[in-house]
């Protein structure tokens, strides 16, 4: 164990460590159950999962007494009360599982959308009631936009932020963090190798510049306290195997790789594509 565990352990709204590298999984990739459960044994515990049947869903559904001892985190897409009952009972089946550690209102990306769910008849009508009954814990926000992101931390309806965040998108810093880190909000970050972008070389780089690895990007993010959690979407066992590293070493760079890591980050902010 680290000697300062906040490097390692960050802890959620509703009281629960965990270890700050998550793992995630989307529809490009793909772990099968085994991968998934090395992660667990090396000691990752929030597992987000993005509701496909693969070797995330086949892991949770085969916890046992581990459950108690990892988070799950969901997305819900639904909007009215009448869809997300339905939908949230489609997923406590999917994962067989009674309760949902975390669940974010999937993709927000304007007020009118917020006030959707906020209404009589709105999706968040079901998920607080789900959290009074216990049988989902943390109620969380995935978006993209960084001003409603954190103009709704504010809201007091929401415990947990899921936003974009990674060497080329660092703008949470400056129009998230702060609000999140008053409020006692917490973060979990994705894309945080800007759909692999942060892994290529770039027209600008200086001479014998070699982009970096994946676990150095996770790093990035994990260097930044203001994250509690950073979430990997490994491919394959062999990527996953590299990211875990990171349980095994340091969480954080050093000065001089962190700011060599941001300079590369501008690079590919300016090259692969704009986006806020």
């Amino acid at each position: 164990m680290l000697p300062d565990d906040t490097r390692r352990f960050a802890r959620l709204p509703n009281g629960r460590r965990v270890c700050r590298l998550g793992l995630a999984t989307r529809g490009n990739t793909s772990l099968d159950r085994s991968s998934v459960e090395a992660a667990l044994e090396a000691g990752v515990d929030y597992l987000n999962w993005c509701g496909h049947a693969d070797g995330m869903r086949e892991a949770i559904r085969n916890l046992g007494s581990q459950r108690r001892s990892v988070t799950i985190a969901v997305q819900l897409q639904s909007r009215t009360a009448p869809l997300a009952r339905r939908e949230l009972a489609a997923i406590k089946r999917d994962l067989a599982t009674d309760y949902i550690d975390v669940v974010t209102y999937y993709y927000v990306e304007d007020s009118a959308e917020w006030a959707e769910i906020i209404a009589p008849g709105g999706a968040a009508e079901v998920l607080e009631e789900e959290r009074a009954r216990g049988t989902v814990t943390t109620i969380g926000l995935t978006t993209h936009q960084r001003p409603l992101a954190a103009q709704l931390a504010q809201s007091g309806r929401i415990d947990l932020l899921m936003i974009r965040y990674n060497a080329a998108h660092r703008g949470a810093e400056e129009e998230v963090f702060p609000t999140t880190r008053k409020l006692g909000v917490s973060v979990i970050a994705f894309t945080c190798l800007r759909w692999g972008a942060l892994l290529q070389e770039t027209p600008q780089d200086p001479k014998g510049f070699a982009p970096p690895s994946a676990s150095q990007c996770y790093r990035f993010v994990l260097t930044n306290r203001d994250v509690d959690v950073a979430l990997m979407a490994p491919d394959g066992d062999r990527e996953l195997q590299d990211n875990l590293s990171i349980l095994n070493d340091r969480y954080e760079l050093k000065q001089a790789e962190y700011a060599s890591l941001a300079a590369h980050g501008q690079r590919v902010r300016l090259h692969a594509g704009h986006f806020p």
